[in-house]
């Protein structure tokens, strides 16, 4: 019974994903437009952030659409099928969870955020 649902759940994931990452293409909003010097310092800002999630995770979808309408140039890093991506997530955050944003300071120091609602907050709150 439990390999029956694996394989229900597996086929689900296998035909929707299409229809998930093209609903996600037709629904992503338009970015913010800045001044060439703005926008530059916002991706000055934005290589110390990694974003690591699965593509077709509905709240990691949710802070990509964030993260496109805010025009965050954030590195994606897929955690779902690249193991050094996982493994790095797993070590450094402490958990295999996403989506998780690396926020790495000026010193160096890394703080790992789950929870899209709190990366979304977040970002608004330094880019919005």
């Amino acid at each position: 019974m439990k390999w029956a649902i694996k394989i229900l759940f597996k086929t689900l994931r296998i035909l929707l994903t299409p229809f998930i990452l093209l609903w996600e293409v037709a629904t992503t909003p338009k970015g913010v437009v800045r001044q060439q010097e703005e926008q530059q310092q916002v991706d000055r800002q934005c290589r110390h952030l990694l974003l690591y999630q699965f593509k077709t995770c509905p709240f990691c979808i949710k802070v990509r659409r964030e993260i496109c309408r805010l025009s965050l140039n954030i590195e994606l890093r897929d955690a779902q099928k690249n193991q050094k991506n996982r493994a790095d997530l797993l070590q450094g955050g402490g958990q295999i969870k996403v989506p998780c944003l690396k926020i790495t300071d000026a010193q160096g120091n890394s703080r790992w955020m789950y929870e899209s609602s709190a990366i979304i907050q977040y970002l608004h709150q330094r880019f919005g």
